[in-house]
Protein backbone atom coordinates (compact mmCIF):
# COMPACT_ATOMS: atom_id res chain seq x y z
CA UNK A 1 0.00 0.00 0.00
CA UNK A 2 2.80 2.57 0.86
CA UNK A 3 6.24 1.80 0.69
CA UNK A 4 9.51 4.45 1.57
CA UNK A 5 11.95 3.29 0.18
CA UNK A 6 15.67 4.45 1.27
CA UNK A 7 14.42 8.08 2.33
CA UNK A 8 16.35 10.84 3.40
CA UNK A 9 15.25 13.92 4.70
CA UNK A 10 17.86 17.22 5.36
CA UNK A 11 17.00 20.79 6.68
CA UNK A 12 19.83 22.66 5.77
CA UNK A 13 23.19 20.19 6.96
CA UNK A 14 21.42 18.29 9.15
CA UNK A 15 20.04 14.83 8.23
CA UNK A 16 16.58 14.29 9.97
CA UNK A 17 15.84 10.96 8.14
CA UNK A 18 18.60 8.27 7.27
CA UNK A 19 17.85 6.08 4.55
CA UNK A 20 14.07 5.22 6.17
CA UNK A 21 12.36 1.99 4.71
CA UNK A 22 9.12 1.03 5.62
CA UNK A 23 6.49 -1.02 3.77
CA UNK A 24 2.84 -0.48 4.80
CA UNK A 25 0.18 -3.50 3.97
CA UNK A 26 -3.39 -2.51 2.98
CA UNK A 27 -6.11 -2.37 5.85
CA UNK A 28 -3.03 -2.26 8.17
CA UNK A 29 -2.63 -0.16 11.41
CA UNK A 30 0.55 1.13 11.30
CA UNK A 31 2.27 3.13 14.14
CA UNK A 32 5.27 5.56 13.94
CA UNK A 33 6.76 5.22 17.53
CA UNK A 34 9.69 7.35 19.64
CA UNK A 35 10.53 10.01 21.68
CA UNK A 36 10.50 13.76 20.43
CA UNK A 37 12.93 14.98 18.00
CA UNK A 38 13.07 11.04 16.13
CA UNK A 39 11.73 11.67 13.21
CA UNK A 40 8.52 10.13 13.11
CA UNK A 41 6.32 13.13 12.10
CA UNK A 42 8.93 14.26 9.62
CA UNK A 43 8.47 10.61 8.13
CA UNK A 44 4.41 10.93 8.25
CA UNK A 45 5.11 14.90 6.67
CA UNK A 46 6.81 12.88 3.71
CA UNK A 47 4.17 10.73 3.34
CA UNK A 48 1.73 13.34 3.02
CA UNK A 49 3.90 15.30 1.05
CA UNK A 50 4.14 18.44 3.28
CA UNK A 51 7.70 17.43 3.24
CA UNK A 52 10.07 15.97 -0.14
CA UNK A 53 12.68 14.04 0.60
CA UNK A 54 16.41 14.99 -0.28
CA UNK A 55 16.27 11.21 -2.06
CA UNK A 56 14.36 8.17 -2.04
CA UNK A 57 10.76 7.14 -2.96
CA UNK A 58 7.54 7.23 -1.88
CA UNK A 59 5.51 4.53 -3.32
CA UNK A 60 0.84 4.38 -2.91
CA UNK A 61 -0.27 1.20 -4.40
CA UNK A 62 2.65 0.84 -6.49
CA UNK A 63 3.03 4.51 -7.76
CA UNK A 64 5.66 6.95 -7.42
CA UNK A 65 4.17 10.03 -5.40
CA UNK A 66 7.39 11.42 -4.29
CA UNK A 67 6.89 14.42 -6.02
CA UNK A 68 2.80 14.60 -6.62
CA UNK A 69 0.86 17.79 -4.79
CA UNK A 70 -0.79 17.18 -1.35
CA UNK A 71 -4.08 17.52 -2.34
CA UNK A 72 -3.69 15.14 -5.00
CA UNK A 73 -2.46 12.32 -3.55
CA UNK A 74 -5.98 11.03 -1.62
CA UNK A 75 -4.60 10.80 2.07
CA UNK A 76 -6.83 12.23 4.65
CA UNK A 77 -4.84 13.63 7.75
CA UNK A 78 -5.58 14.13 11.59
CA UNK A 79 -3.27 17.05 13.02
CA UNK A 80 -2.16 16.73 16.31
CA UNK A 81 -4.51 20.29 16.94
CA UNK A 82 -7.15 19.04 14.69
CA UNK A 83 -6.67 22.03 12.68
CA UNK A 84 -10.62 22.60 12.43
CA UNK A 85 -12.24 26.29 11.95
CA UNK A 86 -13.67 26.95 15.06
CA UNK A 87 -16.24 29.24 13.80
CA UNK A 88 -17.96 27.05 11.15
CA UNK A 89 -20.43 24.46 11.94
CA UNK A 90 -19.28 21.15 12.48
CA UNK A 91 -21.44 20.00 9.38
CA UNK A 92 -19.38 22.85 7.58
CA UNK A 93 -15.81 21.61 8.99
CA UNK A 94 -16.63 18.00 7.48
CA UNK A 95 -18.05 18.90 4.49
CA UNK A 96 -15.01 21.35 3.71
CA UNK A 97 -13.00 18.90 1.59
CA UNK A 98 -16.38 17.45 -0.74
CA UNK A 99 -16.96 21.31 -0.96
CA UNK A 100 -13.28 21.56 -3.22
CA UNK A 101 -14.11 18.94 -4.96
CA UNK A 102 -17.43 20.65 -6.22
CA UNK A 103 -19.64 17.90 -5.22
CA UNK A 104 -23.43 18.48 -5.69
CA UNK A 105 -25.24 19.22 -1.91
CA UNK A 106 -27.52 16.39 -2.31
CA UNK A 107 -23.94 14.40 -2.30
CA UNK A 108 -22.21 16.37 0.25
CA UNK A 109 -25.35 15.84 2.41
CA UNK A 110 -25.59 12.48 2.45
CA UNK A 111 -21.83 11.81 2.77
CA UNK A 112 -21.80 14.10 5.71
CA UNK A 113 -24.71 12.56 7.25
CA UNK A 114 -23.02 8.76 7.09
CA UNK A 115 -19.44 9.93 8.59
CA UNK A 116 -21.16 11.32 11.25
CA UNK A 117 -23.31 8.59 12.19
CA UNK A 118 -20.19 6.09 11.97
CA UNK A 119 -18.22 8.53 14.44
CA UNK A 120 -21.20 9.06 16.82
CA UNK A 121 -21.81 12.71 15.62
CA UNK A 122 -25.66 13.67 16.02
CA UNK A 123 -27.74 15.95 13.89
CA UNK A 124 -27.47 18.83 16.89
CA UNK A 125 -24.00 18.63 16.94
CA UNK A 126 -23.71 18.70 13.71
CA UNK A 127 -25.48 22.26 13.73
CA UNK A 128 -22.93 23.54 16.50
CA UNK A 129 -19.88 25.53 16.31
CA UNK A 130 -16.71 23.61 16.50
CA UNK A 131 -15.51 25.92 19.23
CA UNK A 132 -18.73 24.44 21.24
CA UNK A 133 -17.58 20.71 21.33
CA UNK A 134 -15.25 18.99 23.99
CA UNK A 135 -12.39 17.76 22.70
CA UNK A 136 -13.38 14.40 22.37
CA UNK A 137 -16.24 15.51 20.19
CA UNK A 138 -13.39 17.33 18.16
CA UNK A 139 -11.32 14.57 17.54
CA UNK A 140 -14.37 12.89 16.25
CA UNK A 141 -14.90 15.67 13.95
CA UNK A 142 -11.20 15.55 12.79
CA UNK A 143 -11.48 12.08 12.05
CA UNK A 144 -14.97 12.66 10.07
CA UNK A 145 -13.66 15.48 7.89
CA UNK A 146 -10.54 13.31 7.56
CA UNK A 147 -12.53 10.30 6.49
CA UNK A 148 -15.62 12.10 4.60
CA UNK A 149 -13.51 12.16 1.23
CA UNK A 150 -12.30 8.43 1.49
CA UNK A 151 -9.34 8.56 0.95
CA UNK A 152 -7.01 5.34 0.20
CA UNK A 153 -5.17 5.85 3.66
CA UNK A 154 -5.15 8.27 6.61
CA UNK A 155 -2.38 9.42 8.67
CA UNK A 156 -2.80 10.72 12.11
CA UNK A 157 -0.44 13.22 14.14
CA UNK A 158 -0.61 12.69 17.73
CA UNK A 159 -4.65 12.92 17.46
CA UNK A 160 -4.81 12.05 21.10
CA UNK A 161 -2.01 13.88 22.88
CA UNK A 162 -4.54 16.87 23.67
CA UNK A 163 -6.89 14.66 25.46
CA UNK A 164 -6.92 14.06 29.67
CA UNK A 165 -5.89 10.43 30.27
CA UNK A 166 -9.49 8.43 30.85
CA UNK A 167 -11.03 9.99 28.04
CA UNK A 168 -7.63 9.58 25.64
CA UNK A 169 -8.16 5.95 26.94
CA UNK A 170 -12.00 5.53 25.97
CA UNK A 171 -10.95 7.23 22.51
CA UNK A 172 -8.08 4.62 21.58
CA UNK A 173 -10.75 2.12 22.13
CA UNK A 174 -13.28 3.94 19.73
CA UNK A 175 -10.39 4.95 17.38
CA UNK A 176 -9.02 1.13 17.17
CA UNK A 177 -13.03 -0.03 16.55
CA UNK A 178 -13.38 2.80 13.63
CA UNK A 179 -10.67 1.71 11.60
CA UNK A 180 -11.98 -1.71 11.95
CA UNK A 181 -15.24 -0.74 10.49
CA UNK A 182 -13.70 1.05 7.80
CA UNK A 183 -10.91 -1.39 6.82
CA UNK A 184 -8.99 1.48 6.06
CA UNK A 185 -5.19 1.58 5.71
CA UNK A 186 -3.82 3.56 9.03
CA UNK A 187 -0.84 5.64 9.86
CA UNK A 188 -0.42 6.69 13.49
CA UNK A 189 2.33 8.85 15.06
CA UNK A 190 2.83 8.81 18.78
CA UNK A 191 5.41 9.05 21.47
CA UNK A 192 3.05 7.00 24.06
CA UNK A 193 4.21 3.23 24.40
CA UNK A 194 0.82 2.05 25.82
CA UNK A 195 -0.91 3.55 22.73
CA UNK A 196 1.30 2.12 20.35
CA UNK A 197 0.70 -1.34 21.59
CA UNK A 198 -2.53 -1.51 22.18
CA UNK A 199 -3.77 0.43 18.72
CA UNK A 200 -0.80 -1.33 16.47
CA UNK A 201 -0.80 -4.07 14.21
CA UNK A 202 2.78 -3.43 13.66
CA UNK A 203 5.04 -0.49 14.71
CA UNK A 204 7.86 1.13 13.71
CA UNK A 205 10.01 2.23 16.33
CA UNK A 206 12.36 5.19 15.68
CA UNK A 207 15.43 7.08 17.10
CA UNK A 208 17.29 9.68 16.01
CA UNK A 209 16.20 9.55 12.51
CA UNK A 210 16.49 5.78 11.97
CA UNK A 211 14.01 3.48 12.58
CA UNK A 212 15.18 0.87 15.47
CA UNK A 213 12.97 -1.90 14.58
CA UNK A 214 9.35 -3.03 12.80
CA UNK A 215 7.25 -5.57 14.03
CA UNK A 216 3.96 -6.73 15.49
CA UNK A 217 3.04 -5.00 19.49
CA UNK A 218 4.48 -8.14 20.58
CA UNK A 219 7.61 -8.24 18.55
CA UNK A 220 8.82 -5.01 19.76
CA UNK A 221 8.00 -5.85 23.63
CA UNK A 222 8.72 -9.64 24.29
CA UNK A 223 11.70 -9.13 21.30
CA UNK A 224 13.34 -6.16 21.34
CA UNK A 225 15.71 -6.15 18.29
CA UNK A 226 18.35 -3.27 19.93
CA UNK A 227 18.52 -2.24 23.57
CA UNK A 228 17.29 1.01 22.95
CA UNK A 229 13.95 -0.53 22.06
CA UNK A 230 13.82 -2.65 25.00
CA UNK A 231 14.25 0.21 27.13
CA UNK A 232 11.67 2.69 24.98
CA UNK A 233 8.96 0.18 24.95
CA UNK A 234 7.38 -0.73 28.43
CA UNK A 235 9.95 -0.76 32.01
CA UNK A 236 12.44 -3.06 31.84
CA UNK A 237 15.41 -4.73 35.04
CA UNK A 238 18.60 -4.41 33.40
CA UNK A 239 20.54 -7.57 35.44
CA UNK A 240 23.70 -6.96 37.17
CA UNK A 241 26.64 -8.26 39.49
CA UNK A 242 25.37 -10.95 41.30
CA UNK A 243 22.61 -12.24 38.85
CA UNK A 244 25.06 -12.00 35.65
CA UNK A 245 27.57 -14.26 37.64
CA UNK A 246 25.30 -16.82 38.78
CA UNK A 247 23.33 -17.48 35.42
CA UNK A 248 26.93 -17.10 33.39
CA UNK A 249 25.50 -14.22 31.26
CA UNK A 250 28.54 -13.01 29.24
CA UNK A 251 29.80 -9.63 30.43
CA UNK A 252 30.37 -8.12 27.36
CA UNK A 253 26.35 -8.24 26.85
CA UNK A 254 23.49 -5.86 28.36
CA UNK A 255 20.99 -8.69 30.35
CA UNK A 256 17.43 -7.14 30.31
CA UNK A 257 14.25 -8.83 31.63
CA UNK A 258 10.64 -7.42 31.53
CA UNK A 259 8.75 -6.90 35.19
CA UNK A 260 6.35 -9.48 34.73
CA UNK A 261 8.49 -12.32 33.41
CA UNK A 262 10.22 -12.58 36.98
CA UNK A 263 8.34 -14.65 39.54
CA UNK A 264 8.27 -13.98 43.22
CA UNK A 265 6.75 -16.29 46.18
CA UNK A 266 7.30 -16.49 49.93
CA UNK A 267 10.56 -17.28 51.23
CA UNK A 268 9.01 -19.41 53.90
CA UNK A 269 6.11 -21.86 52.04
CA UNK A 270 5.32 -22.75 48.66
CA UNK A 271 2.30 -20.63 47.95
CA UNK A 272 1.76 -22.60 45.30
CA UNK A 273 0.59 -19.79 42.57
CA UNK A 274 4.29 -20.26 41.18
CA UNK A 275 5.25 -23.01 38.91
CA UNK A 276 8.17 -25.42 40.39
CA UNK A 277 11.41 -23.96 38.71
CA UNK A 278 13.01 -26.18 35.94
CA UNK A 279 16.54 -27.26 35.63
CA UNK A 280 16.99 -23.87 33.67
CA UNK A 281 15.82 -21.11 36.21
CA UNK A 282 17.83 -19.15 38.92
CA UNK A 283 16.68 -18.47 42.35
CA UNK A 284 17.60 -15.30 44.09
CA UNK A 285 16.41 -14.52 47.75
CA UNK A 286 15.21 -11.13 47.98
CA UNK A 287 13.33 -8.54 50.14
CA UNK A 288 10.21 -6.41 49.21
CA UNK A 289 11.41 -2.72 49.41
CA UNK A 290 7.87 -1.06 48.60
CA UNK A 291 4.59 -1.93 46.09
CA UNK A 292 2.31 0.03 44.12
CA UNK A 293 -1.44 -1.26 44.15
CA UNK A 294 -2.97 -0.64 40.94
CA UNK A 295 -5.81 -3.10 41.28
CA UNK A 296 -5.40 -5.44 38.57
CA UNK A 297 -1.63 -5.97 39.05
CA UNK A 298 1.11 -4.98 42.00
CA UNK A 299 4.60 -3.44 41.30
CA UNK A 300 6.88 -4.69 43.23
CA UNK A 301 10.52 -3.42 43.88
CA UNK A 302 12.75 -6.22 45.53
CA UNK A 303 16.41 -5.80 46.40
CA UNK A 304 17.99 -8.87 45.49
CA UNK A 305 21.52 -10.34 44.48
CA UNK A 306 22.98 -6.78 45.26
CA UNK A 307 20.31 -4.46 42.87
CA UNK A 308 17.03 -3.94 42.92
CA UNK A 309 14.28 -5.27 40.85
CA UNK A 310 11.18 -4.14 39.66
CA UNK A 311 8.70 -6.89 39.86
CA UNK A 312 4.94 -6.93 38.57
CA UNK A 313 2.56 -9.63 39.72
CA UNK A 314 -1.14 -9.95 39.02
CA UNK A 315 -3.26 -9.15 41.93
CA UNK A 316 -5.21 -12.13 43.32
CA UNK A 317 -6.65 -10.81 46.45
CA UNK A 318 -4.48 -13.19 48.72
CA UNK A 319 -0.54 -13.71 48.43
CA UNK A 320 0.31 -10.08 48.54
CA UNK A 321 3.54 -9.07 49.63
CA UNK A 322 4.45 -6.27 52.20
CA UNK A 323 7.68 -4.17 52.60
CA UNK A 324 10.20 -5.90 54.42
CA UNK A 325 8.87 -9.52 53.57
CA UNK A 326 11.65 -12.10 52.23
CA UNK A 327 10.89 -13.27 49.17
CA UNK A 328 12.41 -15.95 46.66
CA UNK A 329 12.72 -14.86 42.90
CA UNK A 330 12.94 -16.57 39.94
CA UNK A 331 14.36 -15.69 36.27
CA UNK A 332 14.28 -17.91 33.17
CA UNK A 333 17.16 -17.91 31.14
CA UNK A 334 14.65 -18.06 28.36
CA UNK A 335 13.45 -14.67 29.29
CA UNK A 336 16.40 -12.51 29.02
CA UNK A 337 17.00 -9.95 26.11
CA UNK A 338 20.76 -9.70 25.27
CA UNK A 339 22.73 -6.99 23.36
CA UNK A 340 25.87 -6.42 22.84
CA UNK A 341 27.59 -3.71 24.70
CA UNK A 342 28.33 -0.65 22.40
Amino acid sequence: MINLSDIVVKFGDFEALHRINVHVKEGEFFTFLGPSGCGKTTTLRTITGFIEPASGTVFMQGKDITHVPIEKRNIGIVFQSYALFPTMTVRDNIAFGLKIKKMKKDEIDRKVNDIAFKVDLTEEQLAKAVSQLSGGQQQRVAIARALVTEPAIICMDEPLSNLDAKLRVNLRNELKKMQREFGITTIYVTHDQEEALTLSDRIAVFNKGYIEQIGTPNEVYNHSKTEFVANFIGDINRLKGDVMQQMRLPANQAHYIRLERIAVQTAEKESGKVAPADDQAAVFEGVIESQEYYGLFIKYTIQAAGQTLKVVEKNDGINIYEPGESVLLRINPADIMHYDVR
